[in-house]
């Protein structure tokens, strides 16, 4: 390990029950006079989305809405909003839902003033430099869903629609401003939405304990994540008014998205593909794709996970982490093996080969090659 890392904390976070009510406030801190609030379809029609609205008109912002997101958005749904945007003379972004509409609005604000196309801006060495900085429009971040952690993040994750290829852009300004973390938005989220994003927070936080980078401090707020989740995960899934579990899980989504500065891994270079491909849930892919990496990452991380299992209250070490896991997703309804979620085995060869060129391959604790990719794959389905 080398002792030697670039270390980046996140930004000015509102957090707690209601805080939603402040959201003309936090437009007025970032500078925003006339937001976009950019969005899922999902989401468009529904009550907490109509409250942002409102109280955006109230603030004297208007009302304006993008909603043309897909559940794994894409260039296309990137330049419909930018056309959107410009059209409509805004001045910055509300990146309001899950991972599908904070991305796709955090990418709107960061291209609005880019005359490059967004690939060049790839999370790939110092890409990110190519940006005009000043041509960044100001986010105001507001998730509805506990699991991306987009709200704190500076990337966001684009699929190519002709390669069918997601990839990661990179920009220290396109962490939002403020961040909105209001509990009581997720009170209506469906148990499916429920399991899948909070199994992707705990990817998140388990691929960033687990990678081999030097960052102790996301270290420890990835262990504590993957205990919150381990805790309130199950009690917000049975009963979806449990305020203080759906909190708790809003906590550990960001916090998992702090956490994986130290890195991500296999789960993540697996399940962006079968995405990009299979237009799959990205969380719920991640709960599928896990109990097969943690055997693959066995003997390098197999240590460090029996003292992450003392600390979540786990007996066993790590078989009964690997238990845990596999127990978390029965009790979620999570489905067993990529078969089931659509993946055919003929593909795997090519999937495998999107896999090891995923920016996250690199943080995983063994080296992924074509063919342990393959036989991983295999064992996934």
């Amino acid at each position: 390990m080398t002792l030697t890392a670039n270390w980046s904390y996140p930004t000015r976070v509102l957090f707690g029950a209601g805080r939603i009510s402040e959201l003309g406030a936090a437009c007025a801190e970032a500078g925003i006079t006339r937001p976009l609030l950019v969005t899922d379809r999902g989401l468009r029609d529904m009550d907490i989305t109509r409250r942002a609205l409102d109280l955006l008109d109230q603030a004297g912002l208007g009302r304006a809405i993008f909603a043309e997101v897909d559940p794994n958005p894409t260039d296309r749904n990137l330049a419909d909003g930018l056309r959107a945007y410009r059209e409509g003379g805004h001045d910055g972004v509300v990146a309001f839902g899950g991972g599908s509409g904070l991305d796709l609005g955090k990418m709107v604000a960061f291209m609005s003033g880019q005359t490059r196309p967004v690939w060049d801006f790839e999370d790939i060495g110092d890409w990110w430099t190519r940006a005009d900085a000043n041509g960044i429009a100001p986010i105001v971040a507001v998730p509805t869903t506990a699991g991306t952690g987009s709200e704190v993040g500076r990337a966001s994750v684009i699929t190519n629609s002709q390669t069918h290829v997601k990839k990661i852009i990179f920009h220290p300004k396109v962490l939002p401003r403020v961040t909105i973390c209001d509990p009581e938005l997720t009170l209506g989220l469906p148990p499916a939405v429920t399991a899948g994003t909070g199994m992707d927070a705990f990817a998140h936080c388990l691929e960033a304990y687990c990678s081999p980078f030097f960052h102790p401090m996301s270290a420890g707020i990835a262990l504590e994540g993957m205990r919150l989740v381990n805790e309130y995960l199950p009690r917000a899934f049975r009963d979806g008014s449990d305020l203080e579990a759906r909190a708790n899980m809003m906590a550990a989504g960001s916090m998992g998205a702090v956490a994986f500065q130290k890195g991500l891994g296999a789960v993540h270079a697996l399940s962006h593909p079968v995405g990009a491909n299979y237009n799959t849930h990205h969380g719920t892919t991640n709960a599928v794709v896990m109990p097969a990496v943690l055997r693959f990452n066995r003997a390098a991380v197999e240590d460090k996970l029996a003292r992450a299992a003392a600390y979540l209250g786990i007996a066993g070490g790590f078989d009964g982490f690997l238990a845990r896991v596999e127990e978390l997703n029965g009790l979620l309804g999570i489905p067993k093996g990529l078969e089931a979620l659509g993946v055919e085995a003929a593909r795997i060869p090519e999937l495998a080969a999107q896999a090891i060129q995923d920016p996250s391959a690199g943080g995983n604790p063994v080296a992924l090659t074509q063919e342990n990719t393959e036989a991983l794959f295999a064992d996934a389905m």
